[in-house]
């Protein structure tokens, strides 16, 4: 289990009532049991599922829930109606809850003993009925929650179960993130502003300020002899411009980089952020834009928003943690230009330096180019493509009275053609179930320019998020019809 899940913990939970009797309530323990131990053994959850002793009145029921919310490892419970439980019983225990719910729609036995089922058997084993009656009063209550049905030895509920763990590690990680914003928005522009006192209200997210200053302090502080160390690591893992290498003429850059990630890490780890913004307006006393620095701190899981954006920042964040340990990146990105070619039109995806290099394709090159905005010395950045294969777009807007979660499912393309002039990293893609429609619809509902780039998440993990958090949540996919979509906004 990877150091991002090991923390955490969902609580496996089972209904029934005292009216079956002791003999038939040990044994739905023991299922209960036996079920939490076969999904463990089974490897395909990604965060620790705990068992917890079966609830059949009111007061254990509150109890339970009082005690998940109150407990920092406690991310979700997962509940199971064994039998029968009265759903009377779960109104105080729900009403209260915080923490999101899986309701597992499933029972011990896969299939019917046709040959030696009896009442004893049907009493037990009634899940089918139990079932409605708890999604009866999570409904009345409107609790948000994931149904998710079938018997849970089958793969495909296990991979659903899979999915909300991960949803649920993400909106934990942002009702505990700290975003640390260095400088302000970039001026003048409107989307990547937005309301943090009420982010702070619906996600949790703390979005503090931070002048540029006191980032400088932390990268005055770095010695010669770290950088350069940090250099030599750099050495091993990329390929280097000639210019960069030792004895090259922009060395010092390459140099001067170092610092900034050394100081960044500094910085971020003495004010605990686990995501970071900065914008190219304010970098009074840096060397450079720092590019490498960001795109290496991305790597490693911190969240990251150009000009101030600290709603992708905070965002990049929590799919890091949703996204750890599958396969493929996730990545800041931004939709820069468009190549028009009817219906197999694409999108270039790019930005000035910062891309994550968990989506490169091969091994990245460390390269210098001159950047013609923000004043300062040429920066260095890690320039790659994104390999081939489908993706998501995910953004996060301040609608003024709401904030709106957008997800464009996209299919990542190998460029038709080298690219020797564009010296930053990029990903080509064909937005689902077209440009002109997905780029339609993502202008009406307001969508920023600025996404979280995933290919290692989809629409699904995305959508129990957004209903874990609360969020409106819009998706622009293969089956979208723009006229459709308008409606729904």
């Amino acid at each position: 289990m990877s150091s991002e899940s090991s923390r955490r913990e969902v609580w496996f939970v089972t209904g029934s009532q005292h009216l079956y009797g002791d003999e038939a309530l040990r044994q739905v323990a023991a299922n209960g049991q036996s079920v939490v131990d076969g999904l463990v053994g089974d490897g395909r959850l990604p965060v620790s599922l705990v068992f917890k002793p079966i609830v059949t009145t009111p007061d254990a029921i509150t109890r339970l829930c009082r005690d998940a919310d109150a407990d920092p490892r406690c991310i979700g419970l997962v509940c199971w109606m064994h039998t029968f439980s009265p759903a009377k019983m779960w109104i105080a225990g729900l009403s209260g809850l915080t923490k999101p719910i899986a309701h597992l729609h499933t029972q011990f036995n896969a299939e019917l003993p046709w040959s030696t089922i009896d009442m004893d058997f049907m009493n037990l084993n009634q899940s089918a009925h139990g079932g409605r009656e708890f999604g009866h009063i999570c409904a009345r209550l409107n609790v948000p929650r994931k149904v998710i049905v079938g018997h849970w030895q089958d793969p495909s509920v296990q991979e659903r179960l899979a999915i909300w763990m991960r949803a649920a590690s993400g909106r934990d990680e942002m009702r505990n993130l700290r975003v640390a914003r260095i400088g302000d928005n970039m001026r003048q522009v409107a989307v990547t502003e937005g309301d943090k006192v009420e982010a702070q209200r619906v996600f949790g997210t703390e979005i503090n300020g931070y002048g540029i200053g006191d980032l400088v302090d932390c990268v005055n502080q770095v010695t010669d002899s770290d950088a350069d160390a940090l250099a030599a690591d750099y050495e091993q893992v990329y390929q280097l411009d000639p210019s960069l290498q030792r004895d090259g003429q922009q060395r010092q850059s390459l140099l001067d980089a170092a610092k900034q990630e050394l100081g960044l890490r500094s910085f971020l780890q003495s004010v605990g952020a686990m995501a970071l913004t900065d914008t190219f307006e304010d970098l009074h006393g840096l060397q450079q834009l720092p590019g490498l620095a960001i795109q290496r701190l991305m790597a490693d899981g911190y969240g990251f928003g150009a000009e101030g954006d600290w709603k992708t920042s905070a965002l990049l964040r929590a799919i890091k943690v949703m996204a750890d340990g599958l396969d493929g990146g996730t990545s800041f990105m931004e939709d820069y230009t468009y190549h028009f070619q009817g219906d197999d039109s694409l999108c270039l995806g790019a930005h000035m330096l910062e891309i994550c290099p968990s989506i490169a394709a091969g091994q990245p090159r460390c390269e210098i180019h001159p950047l013609g905005i923000g004043g300062k010395s040429d920066p260095v950045r890690l320039v790659f493509t994104a390999p081939a294969g489908p993706a998501i777009n995910v953004a996060l807007t301040d609608m003024g009275d709401r904030f709106r979660l957008l997800v464009n499912e996209v299919e990542t393309v190998t460029p038709p053609h080298d690219l020797p002039n564009l010296p930053v990293a990029r990903a080509l893609w064909k937005p689902l179930p077209d440009l002109r429609t997905a780029a339609a619809a993502w202008i009406y509902a307001g969508g920023p320019h600025h996404t979280v780039f995933s290919q290692a998440v989809g629409s699904e993990m995305i959508e129990d998020f957004a209903d874990m958090i609360g969020v409106e949540c819009r998706f622009i996919d293969a089956d979208t019809s723009l006229r459709s979509f308008k409606q729904t906004l």
